[in-house]
């Protein structure tokens, strides 16, 4: 017999009788067309869901070109925080007639969808919940403008998704003025979709499928922020002055979001700009002007991806034998080549690290939270000044564009570091100085600025050999002396990088290592191989390289070490085995995941347990 339930959002509800409730537990998976005008709708339906104190996580799966070709939008709610992407889908909204039947088929037994009746969708299976919704005949009475409507459209899902969960349609008002701001007519318009939407839902639908959303208080005071424009707040706070790019997805908007704090942040009272923002001709440049400007003694950055990094080799080669400070975001994407553009990868770990002809050795430092999107660029700064070298922060386009929850930032306390820097003063007291001489053991030479007003602050940067003095040098012993010293600065920075953390400590003889936004999934897979199969785990999370001794002891006190990384040559895995004991190496095996979406738990459980059995 069919029983009513209570949504508690208000006095009456979708007709229900759900097989038992499954609360705050759940992916929901909005299939549209790009260029639709959805992602406002997905926006919104997100916040609804974070305002009700449940946590949430948002990811789009959209297409390389400008519009038109299908689009994805996956929202996951768990009440145990777990906010990796779910490998399944439990709740599809089908929009886009072009998908609409491979997204039905590829959803588990007893998933639900709801889609636009036209599709006629509900014939493909007898295994989940359909829920058919006319939004044509909806839309019509609520958007006059005919031209609109394939927007506002978008927004009737909304309310249909709030009527059917139990999302209190009060949230989504309140996320929608969110959204829009100040554009009354639209916030208006969207609001009414929604109500018709969420009233068509409450009359027509019967709610067949288990799933709820119910208010829990795990947000508060948390925010909602994209990794990159954490990072651009960041790099502000760090000091930057000189930002130079090369328009490429996934990292224009660092720099575009950076542009946006500047302007608003660093004016004189008289209008004028305390930074210069270059948008160069190609990466290339735009590498050169950043080093360019670190010899001068400005705090600047760039951001690219991987086939920016490509093109940057020559530029960082000449950072790092001449000892330049700049910062490189890469927001990593499939490649090569080409590649996905619009897929996340953790594909320049080996590239990044060893950058250039020759032998180099770069800082990378990687971030797996937006909160460490802002940390460590701040971070990055002082390293690229202290050890006067290019360092990359390595994030990824699954943090750096997609929505996750954060608490507030924390304000930087600790002073700008600049490193050794010797100023007027420092050169009278010492009479003189050779700028790449090592006299502290530490690898890490002193330098000058230019302007310094003394005789003896002047010294020759050039890519070519040269001797302690920064004199022309092909001298055998001089290149020697060089690139042992250059060495010798890199062990020394071992001690100075961001450590690994410990996240999952125990007495296991089973150890995982992971990095980056493969974290997310760790933790909830680390749960799962306890839970479902009794194997605990330890798990390290690596934030920088290069490794400090942490990461050789976690590997000694294992019997076994998994990596687990999103990339198809185990990039991580061959640096570990690099940086490994000759003994050790043996303990080391690889998990990878490399098919553009985020890595998911259930993924790497299965992986392991697969291994593990062998």
């Amino acid at each position: 017999m069919a029983t009513t339930v209570d949504l508690g959002v208000q006095d009456h509800a979708v007709k229900a009788f759900p097989p038992g409730r499954k609360i705050n537990d759940f992916s929901i998976q909005v299939a549209t067309v790009n260029g639709s005008g959805s992602q406002s709708a997905n926006t919104v339906l997100l916040r609804s869901i974070f305002q009700m104190g449940v946590p949430i996580s948002g990811k789009n799966l959209f297409p390389s070109n400008i519009a038109g070709l299908p689009t994805w939008f996956t929202i996951r709610a768990n009440k145990d925080g777990y906010i990796a992407r779910k490998k399944e889908i439990d709740f599809l909204v089908a929009m886009n007639a072009e998908t609409a039947q491979e997204d039905v088929m590829s959803l588990a037994p007893g998933a639900a969808c709801v889609y636009d009746e036209p599709l006629n969708l509900s014939g493909l299976r007898t295994d989940i919940t359909f829920y058919p919704v006319p939004f044509d005949k909806l839309v019509a009475p609520v958007c006059p403008e005919a031209k609109l409507r394939r927007l506002v459209k978008n927004m009737l899902y909304v309310g249909v998704v709030d009527a059917l969960l139990g999302i209190d349609i009060a949230e989504s008002e309140k996320a929608l003025v969110k959204q829009f701001g100040k554009k009354k007519k639209a916030a208006e318009l969207n609001t009414a979709a929604i109500r018709a939407g969420y009233d068509y839902a409450l009359a027509s639908l019967t709610k067949k499928d288990p799933l709820w959303v119910e208010r829990m208080n795990e947000n508060q005071g948390k925010i909602i922020v994209d990794g990159n424009a954490a990072a651009a707040l960041g790099c502000m706070f760090a000091g930057v002055t000189v930002v130079t790019w090369y328009p490429i997805t996934p990292s224009s908007s660092l720099v575009e979001t950076l542009i946006d704090y500047l302007k608003e942040y660093r004016l004189t009272p008289e209008g004028k700009a305390t930074f210069a923002v270059v948008q160069a001709e190609d990466e290339l440049a735009a590498a050169g002007m950043v080093l360019g400007a670190g010899w001068a003694g400005a705090r600047a950055l760039t951001a690219t991806s991987g086939p920016g990094i490509s093109l940057m080799a020559e530029f960082i080669g000449l950072g790092y034998y001449t000892e330049l400070p700049g910062v490189f975001f890469d927001i990593q994407r499939v490649g090569p080549s080409t590649g996905l553009p619009t897929r996340t990868m953790q594909g320049d770990v080996l590239s990044c690290a060893f950058l250039s002809h020759g032998d180099t050795k770069h800082m990378l430092l990687l971030p797996s939270s937006v909160e460490e999107c802002f940390s460590m660029a701040l971070e990055a700064f002082d390293l690229a000044e202290q050890f006067q070298t290019p360092v990359f922060v390595l994030s990824d386009l699954d943090l750096g564009m997609n929505n996750w929850m954060a608490h507030p930032f924390t304000y930087p306390e600790k002073p700008i570091a600049r490193g050794k820097v010797l100023n007027e003063d420092d050169l009278k007291r010492l009479g003189g100085f050779a700028r790449y001489k090592d006299v502290d053991g530490d690898g890490i030479p002193y330098r000058t600025l230019p302007g310094t007003p003394h005789p003896a602050a002047a010294y020759f940067t050039r890519g070519s050999g040269h001797n302690e003095k920064a004199q022309y040098s092909e001298r055998p012993d001089d290149y020697v002396n060089n690139m042992n010293r250059l060495a010798r600065k890199f062990e020394t920075a071992r001690k100075f990088v961001p450590a690994p953390v410990k996240e999952v400590s125990g007495t296991s003889k089973i150890g995982i290592i992971a990095y980056g936004t493969t974290h997310w999934a760790l933790t909830e897979a680390c749960d799962q191989l306890r839970k479902e199969y009794n194997i605990p785990t330890d798990y390290l999370r690596l934030r920088a390289y290069p490794f400090n001794q942490d990461v050789h002891e976690f590997i000694k006190n294992h019997d076994r070490i998994y990596v687990v990384e999103q990339n198809r040559d185990a990039q991580m895995f061959q640096l570990i085995k690099l940086d490994a004991a000759p003994d050790q190496i043996i303990k080391l095996r690889s998990v990878l995941h490399y098919n553009g979406l985020p890595i998911d738990a259930r993924s790497v459980t299965d992986a392991i347990v697969s291994q593990e059995a062998k």
